[in-house]
């Protein structure tokens, strides 16, 4: 029985725009057709639409990102079983036990749908990920899909928010719509869960006015710019995180330099470098626990001809899953 909540991947067309894609899933991980019962210790998620500021906005290119993600799973990972030397080891780390999954998508349904009902599926799917003590990694779509996304953990919390990003996302609304892609980081901290927000790579301008930054400084949000990081080094910044926490990693392809994720919507030269990212990854993994992580924002019909910020986001993704498998994430006896 198909899933109602989401929407296979092997069932999801979209030839008009690109031919290319193989429905397949990401990273040959397992195709799921139900959540529920799931058995899990790592689950891909698509959320490709989230809530739009114009008509415009329900069609946008960020959302055919989980798509060509999984359609270029040989880019990514040409051989899984292969050594890879960002994880020291292959993807899954030679262990045969781990249960790698994708769950397909969260689409709406135009037919019946009123604005915002997938959100609600959207949280309902990943409680179930969630409750099978899985690992989610999802994939977006623009910044508004961070808000349900983050619904999910109100029962497993505290949360601390590692937001990478040039712009800060607090606005209260755009044109009357309030969880859209300008304001996830305001709306995570509306949620009695999160308890700490650490923003990093900020610079250039964004939707953000004077009043919302002086919102997220109010709050307590930790707003550091990309330049502090690139002056302190991303390992000082670490420190500054807590300890043992239980952090949700959402990364915005425009917090990262251009140079090494160019198709984005709005570049902005100085972001973090791929070399910063893995230490972040790596370290938040060896802090504590990492129980989630979206990418957004990426826009692929401007990339380049290698593809090259769709394969930078898909191994932001494969740093994620090795260094949690070494850290013992999903050992039987373990963390898990």
């Amino acid at each position: 029985m198909t899933n109602p909540l989401t929407t296979p991947p092997h069932t999801l067309a979209n030839s008009l725009l690109y031919p290319h894609v193989s429905h397949r899933t990401l990273l040959n991980a397992e195709p799921v057709a139900d959540l529920h019962g799931l058995r899990a210790d790592i689950a891909v998620l698509g959320m490709p639409f989230g809530a739009p500021y114009s008509a415009h906005g329900y069609s946008d290119d960020q959302s055919h990102t989980p798509l060509i993600l999984r359609d270029l799973s040989d880019r990514i990972v040409r051989h899984p079983d292969h050594y890879d030397f960002d994880i020291d080891g292959p993807l899954l780390q030679g262990r045969r036990d781990i249960r790698f999954v994708d769950c397909g998508d969260v689409l709406p349904d135009i037919r019946t749908d009123k604005p915002g009902e997938h959100y609600a599926r959207a949280t309902a799917a990943l409680r179930l990920i969630l409750q099978a003590g899985a690992l989610p990694i999802i994939l977006g779509g623009n910044h508004g899909i961070t808000t349900p996304m983050l619904r999910a953990y109100d029962q497993h919390g505290p949360i601390t928010l590692i937001h990478v990003d040039a712009h800060v996302d607090w606005r209260d609304d755009v044109v009357g719509v309030r969880e859209g892609l300008s304001s996830p980081i305001r709306r995570a901290s509306e949620m009695d869960h999160v308890h700490e927000i650490f923003q990093l790579g900020l610079r250039m301008q964004g939707s953000g006015r004077l009043a919302d930054v002086e919102d997220a400084r109010r709050w307590g949000a930790h707003l550091i710019t990309a330049y502090e990081i690139h002056d302190a080094g991303m390992p000082a910044i670490l420190d500054r995180i807590p300890d043992n926490g239980r952090y949700y990693l959402s990364i915005d392809a425009d917090g990262v330099d251009p140079t090494v994720m160019p198709a984005v919507a709005g570049p902005a030269p100085g972001g973090l470098s791929f070399v910063q990212m893995r230490q972040l990854i790596h370290g938040l993994v060896r802090k504590g626990r990492v129980v989630g992580m979206d990418i957004v924002e990426i826009t692929p019909s401007k990339d380049t001809g290698s593809m090259l910020t769709c394969v930078t986001a898909g191994r932001f993704i494969v740093n994620l899953i090795g260094a949690a498998i070494r850290a013992g994430y999903f050992d039987r006896t373990g963390k898990a």
